[in-house]
Order: structure tokens, then C-alpha cells, then sequence
């Protein structure tokens, strides 16, 4: 009797923990803002992948091994909405990694996450900010150098990226992103709504300014077309008092002879 041949069970890769996605309000809108300022900078660029709080497999086989970065950047890969991230089918691993920090998650984020990056991601550069500064220093990145960390130092009180090309830095006690190749703080979707919101009342104004100064120069051609009739009006009734004038002086003299 031949025994049936049962297929091995699928690997599964959960996508979800079933915790909150992040600690604080705060903690929460800095994920989403700084995923959305990198996913907006790079909006032209096909082979940058933009995420955070994603699952990210790094062992075949094994979904244990997880980690979910609260922001990262991948080049040389597509541009794609993803379920989970799985460095073995993508080919690549995090080329930056932000972690937004508390004390309760800082030791393992400069601890065991840390030497995750370095060692086993490759992670060029990695960086820990906790928001409402209840841990000192607050703020710190580093470079991956020949397989170690080496610590970023501030530069006009920011961080430099080299991966990114960008800076990290607090703007109004926010941390920001800072283009130093046009010395402009990256905006917010917020800040990109209003300033095209304010752009579109300048065109408004300019408009109605335009239409106005329209509508002035077609007044100044219409009393400057009455000028002109009402001066011809004047000069034809000053020849026709002319006309008149003289036929009288001819008539008087024709009664004098």
C-alpha cells in the first residue's frame, strides 16, 4: 500500500502584532510625517521604496526573525505597496532606518536593534529620536563603517545623511528633514496644502488685479474715444459759427455797396 505523501505546511509571515502602531500621538504623527516627506521627495524616483511600520523578514524560512522599523528607505528596489518586507525575495535590506525612541523601547533600540543593523541588515545608516526628550542625548545617528557604527556628528546643529542626501534636524522642536542642496526645510503634506492653498488666493488676487487694470485701461480708451468725439463736436460747430460769420460779413457788405 502506497502511503500518501503530504505536503510540507506553508511558512507563514504574519503581517500584523496586534499593537498599537505606535506609544503617543507625537510618537505617531512623526512616523507618518517623515514617511510621507521621504515618500514626496522621492515621488519621481521608481527604485526607492518608502516604508515603516512594516514587518521586515530577514531569514527564509524563519518568521521569527522579524523587525518592523518605524521608518525606512530602500534603493534598487520597486516601487510597490507591500504586505510585509522580505529581504531574501527583494535582494536588498534597509539602506536607512529611523527609530522613534522612549524610554521604554531606547534599550533595545541602541541595544539589540543596533547590532541587528550593523551586523546582520547592513543598515548604512541608522538613527534614534525620541520626540519629547525624555531621554539624554535625544538624538543620535550613525554610518556604517567597514561592518561598524560610527557615530554622525551634528553639522548646524543637524544630522547629516549621506544616504539620503538630506539632513535630520529640529525644526520648530519637530524633528524635520532639511535639503541642504536648496537650503529648504522639507514640507509636511499640511504645509505643501497651504502654501498651495495661499498660491491659489495670490492667483486670485493677481486675477482680479488683472481684470481690474483691464477694465481701467478699457475706461481710459473709451473717455479718451469721447475726448476726441466731443473735440470733433466742438471743432465742426466752431467752423460752422466760422461759416456762419463770414456769410454774414459778406451779406453786410453786399448792403454797403
Amino acid at each position: 500500500m502506497q502511503k500518501k505523501i503530504r505536503a510540507a505546511p506553508a511558512i507563514i509571515y504574519p503581517e500584523s502584532d496586534g499593537e498599537p502602531m505606535a506609544e503617543t500621538d507625537t510618537h505617531r504623527d512623526l512616523m507618518i510625517d517623515f514617511i510621507q516627506l521621504l515618500k514626496y521627495f522621492y515621488r519621481n524616483a521608481r527604485d526607492v521604496y518608502v516604508s515603516g511600520n512594516l514587518f521586515l523578514y530577514y531569514v527564509e524560512g524563519n518568521p521569527r526573525k522579524v523587525i518592523s522599523p518605524d521608518v525606512f528607505v530602500v534603493f534598487g528596489v520597486e516601487k510597490k505597496q507591500r504586505r510585509s518586507y522580505r529581504t531574501w525575495e527583494e535582494g536588498r535590506t534597509p539602506d536607512f532606518v529611523l527609530e522613534v525612541a522612549s524610554p521604554k523601547t531606547y534599550t533595545n533600540d541602541i541595544g539589540q536593534k543596533k547590532e541587528l543593523y550593523a551586523s546582520v541588515l547592513a543598515v548604512k545608516e541608522y538613527f534614534i529620536y525620541d520626540p519629547l526628550g525624555q531621554i539624554i542625548p535625544s538624538f543620535r545617528g550613525w554610518r556604517l563603517v567597514d561592518g561598524a557604527y560610527q557615530e554622525i556628528d551634528f553639522v548646524n546643529n543637524r544630522l547629516p545623511s549621506e544616504v539620503l542626501g538630506l539632513e535630520l534636524g529640529e525644526k520648530g522642536e519637530v524633528l524635520r528633514l532639511y535639503d541642504p542642496n536648496r537650503s529648504v526645510w522639507l514640507a509636511t503634506p499640511p504645509e505643501r496644502a497651504e502654501h498651495a492653498e495661499i498660491r491659489a488666493e495670490h492667483a486670485e488676487v493677481r486675477a482680479e488685479q488683472e481684470a481690474n487694470a483691464r477694465r481701467s485701461a478699457e475706461t481710459r480708451v473709451e473717455q479718451e474715444a469721447n475726448a476726441r468725439r466731443n473735440a470733433e463736436i466742438r471743432a465742426q460747430s466752431a467752423e460752422e459759427k466760422l461759416a456762419n460769420a463770414m456769410a454774414e460779413i459778406e451779406r453786410l457788405q453786399s448792403l454797403s455797396t
